[in-house]
């Protein structure tokens, strides 16, 4: 299962679905709560998706996931990401795959750029309950700094939603609340494998804040963390099988219809650290 992130339609997910579809894999995307079926409708209705919360969203997606008949691998972007861990941690994903998530409890760091990039957010105490719609000029600092202007612009017209103002505000109490909505299980002694990966040159998640997230779990046998250089937080859009003939790297790294947790995450890293879909979301 895909989770999208804040301000990007789970839509942008939909080349990555049908990759890991063609390799015979189950591959489906999650919605947050309020989001409408299409880009468009989301936009015409942006109250729809005013104030929920990082508990909230990941409730809604594991409602989606009680309707599987057993438990998924969950790859997350950017809160997606956060909420990737949640499930995994609370038993309810077998594995995950975090790219550039949104921070859990107990990570330190605070770059500038990611203050930046939370500004349209938090000028406003009254956004906490609302939602809030990236200018492009905000979206190009935010998801679109390692791809040409053009490019941004693109994605931009293509994927960007209003969201949900509370899930940043969680982030800012997170320090002060002895157990707020980010906090995971940071044992990874039983659960499944996770697979953070962070972009080099991301503003909305910076790396070193991916990186600390990974050095928090213990005793850290279960954990990786892969550095993506030269990349930001949204993708360069490029074919997912280049070359003819042959299955796609999802299935030539774990066979066609695997189902085995390691054999998934290998799958990811493979796909999202080399090849994207065209069209898609991931790291650039």
């Amino acid at each position: 299962m895909f989770v999208h992130g804040l301000w990007i339609h789970a839509s942008a997910w939909d080349p990555w679905v049908d990759l890991f579809t063609s390799a015979g894999y189950e591959a489906r995307s999650a919605d947050w709560p309020g989001d409408g079926d299409t880009v468009e409708a989301t936009r015409r209705s942006p109250q729809q998706v005013a104030g929920y919360g990082v508990q909230d969203i990941t409730d809604h997606i594991a409602r989606q996931i009680g309707r599987f008949g057993e438990r998924p691998v969950v790859i997350g972007h950017s809160f997606g990401g956060l909420i990737a861990q949640k499930l995994l941690t609370s038993g309810i994903a077998s594995a995950a795959v975090a790219i550039d998530p949104a921070p859990i409890k107990g990570v330190k760091a605070l770059p500038i750029p990611q203050i930046r990039s939370a500004l349209p957010v938090l000028r406003s105490k009254a956004n906490r309950d609302g939602s809030v719609m990236l200018t492009r000029r905000q979206f190009r600092y935010a998801f679109g700094n390692a791809v040409s202007r053009e490019e941004s612009d693109e994605l931009y017209r293509r994927w960007a939603i209003p969201g949900p103002g509370r899930p940043i505000f969680d982030l800012t109490a997170a320090k002060k609340d002895p157990h707020p909505p980010t906090e995971v299980d940071l044992s990874d002694r039983v659960r499944g494998p996770l697979l953070i990966l962070g972009g080099e040159r991301d503003h909305t998640i910076p790396e070193v804040v991916a990186r600390q997230a990974a050095e928090l779990y213990q005793p850290g046998t279960n954990t990786e963390y892969r550095r993506i250089p030269g990349r930001g937080t949204l993708g360069r859009l490029v074919g997912a099988v280049s070359g003819v003939g042959g299955p796609p790297p999802a299935a030539r790294v774990v066979g066609p219809a695997a189902r085995r947790r390691r054999g998934v995450v290998e799958a990811a890293r493979v796909v999202i650290g080399g090849r994207a879909p065209r069209e898609g979301l991931g790291p650039r």
